[in-house]
């Protein structure tokens, strides 16, 4: 029965559960609009453990969502992640935070999920997923414009989830088009991709590991 301490940093939730066997039992998280990270994160893990009456050393692996997202709310996830692992000695587990997004859509009469995460200014983090979760395209950094995503909207209705979706809110005239626009990252969806990377070893360098930044951003050409 693995415990594993899931710890979400990349957005403004700075999000924190404790799962056993895939199921999260406790969950702490602040879906507020500024980064706590800092001030929080250390205290959202000792809030889970305290309200699983666990501690520490009950641990079997942390889990970390790898990006892309904020620079500094990575780096505080991360660290904070490999200072556990290497304190308690157990293994350290990356999950892709587009897929974990993506996983809180209801897909209901869905055809394609995209989780779409805000970058600055025009350009978002996107990737595509089918309506049982699996990638059809993985994670890009793209500008968005009037015919983006236009082939999956041709396909069928499309669920945009995330704080990115804002952005094709008001530029994607599409019928198909729907949106998600307040849904942020959360570890309660990482539990589910760190068990099942825990079971097969799919472990991390706690020493080498750094998070999927993702700087550079594409500008996808109309096929018109």
């Amino acid at each position: 029965m693995a415990l594993i301490l899931c710890l979400e940093t990349t957005t403004t939730n700075c999000s924190v559960a404790l799962s056993r066997d895939g199921n999260v039992i406790a969950l702490k998280e602040d879906m507020g609009l500024n980064y706590s990270h800092a001030e929080r994160l250390h205290q959202y893990i000792d809030a889970v453990l305290a309200e699983a009456s666990l501690n520490k050393q009950d641990l079997d692996a942390v889990a970390v969502s790898k990006g892309p997202g904020s620079y500094t709310g990575l780096r505080i996830g991360v660290s904070s992640a490999k200072g556990l692992c290497f304190a308690l000695d157990i293994p350290l587990i990356a999950t892709n935070t587009l897929k974990a997004l993506a996983m809180q859509a209801d897909t209901t009469d869905v055809q394609t999920i995209i989780p779409v995460l805000d970058a600055r200014r025009m350009e978002v983090y996107s990737a595509i997923f089918d309506a049982e979760f699996k990638e059809l395209r993985g994670i890009e950094a793209q500008i968005i414009e009037e015919d983006s995503f236009q082939e999956q909207l041709t396909n069928g209705k499309c669920l945009f989830i995330g704080n990115g979706s804002e952005k094709l809110k008001d530029i994607l005239n599409h019928t198909n088009a729907h949106f998600a626009t307040e849904a942020l990252p959360s570890a309660r969806e990482m539990a589910h991709l760190a068990e099942a990377k825990y079971k097969i070893s799919d472990t991390e360098d706690v020493a080498y590991f750094e998070p999927f930044y993702l700087k550079d951003f594409l500008v996808t050409k109309s096929k018109k």
